[in-house]
Parts: C-alpha cells; sequence; structure tokens
C-alpha cells in the first residue's frame, strides 16, 4: 500500500500466535516478521527495505564483508546474504533466520534488506547505517577487493561499542 495513502487505521496488529486484526490483511512478509519476533526476544523492532545498494547486492547475492569497522554494529565480522526464495514463503523466512543467526542485519537474496533493533529508532539508524555501509561496500569494489579487518579486530571493536558513548553529563 503506498505510504502517501496510508492512514493509522490501515496498520494490521498481529499477535505472536499469528492472528491478525485490522481492516486490511497483513502484508505478504508477514511470515518472517513473525519468526524473527519469535526467535529474537532482544528485538522490539524489525525493518524491511529494498534500499538500493542493499538490494543491489543482494541480487548479487554478496554479503557485505568487514571492509569497515561499522560493520560489528551487526554483531559480527558481515552482513550475510540469504539465499533466495519466493517472497511471503515460510523457506524465505527459514533462509533469513538463518542468515540473522548472531546478527542484527542480513541481505535476502534477490530480494533486499531487513535490519533488527531495541526500538523502532535504533532500527530506522541502525537500517540506515547498513545501506551507508553498502553504498560504501559497493563503491570500494568498484576500485577492486576492499581490504578486509581480521576477526580479532572486528571483536575489539564490538567490545568498544559495549561502551561507545559519551557518557553520563558532568
Amino acid at each position: 500500500m503506498p505510504y502517501d495513502v496510508m492512514k493509522p487505521e490501515d496498520m494490521v496488529r498481529m499477535r505472536l500466535d499469528g492472528s491478525h486484526a485490522g481492516r486490511r490483511e497483513p502484508s505478504s512478509e508477514w511470515r518472517f516478521h513473525l519468526d524473527i519476533y519469535r526467535t529474537r526476544p532482544e528485538a522490539g523492532a524489525v525493518i524491511h527495505t529494498h534500499s538500493g545498494y542493499s538490494t543491489t547486492l543482494a541480487c548479487l547475492r554478496r554479503e557485505i564483508p568487514a571492509f569497515h569497522y561499522m560493520i560489528a554494529l551487526f554483531g559480527g565480522n558481515s552482513i550475510r546474504c540469504s539465499e533466495y526464495a519466493t517472497y511471503g514463503t515460510q523457506e524465505l523466512s527459514n533462509h533469513l533466520l538463518k542468515a540473522l543467526e548472531d546478527r542484527g542485519a542480513a541481505l535476502m537474496g534477490s530480494h533486499g534488506l531487513v535490519v533488527l533493533g531495541p526500538s523502532i529508532e535504533r532500527a530506522l539508524a541502525l537500517t540506515v547505517e547498513a545501506e551507508t555501509l553498502a553504498m560504501m561496500y559497493w563503491r570500494a569494489a568498484q576500485m577492486g577487493q576492499p581490504r578486509l579487518l581480521s576477526d580479532p579486530e572486528i571483536a575489539r571493536v564490538k567490545e568498544k561499542f559495549a561502551t561507545y558513548g559519551y557518557g553520563p553529563a558532568k
């Protein structure tokens, strides 16, 4: 449904048992959203997009490797790309859940991007970051194979991210 004509009453409320309420049917992608919420209790929000660079890499079935330290925001040394399956199917959901193991984002083969966050605000910020990484990786790959950071370096960055910020005001 086009966002510019959508109204609050068009939103569909789904429960974890798969039932739903509202005047419309759920999105064709309800299944993987539901499966993520069922299996990833830390996910307060799930964003799915067909953003340009992420989808380009997904269509090439390429993950985003550790070419930049910010990849650690997503839980590991890459944003994986899942296998392709027809949209709206359990097979797609299964492939996506596998790509999301220990990760906060995944590309969906020949489809798009999914990002998890503890809140909608954080999920949106992470979605922007994932698309930025996809753009930078795509651009770097135009010049050759980007140099990758080591797993120990990504682990150090993840550890530093745990306390990243400005701290309390003094």
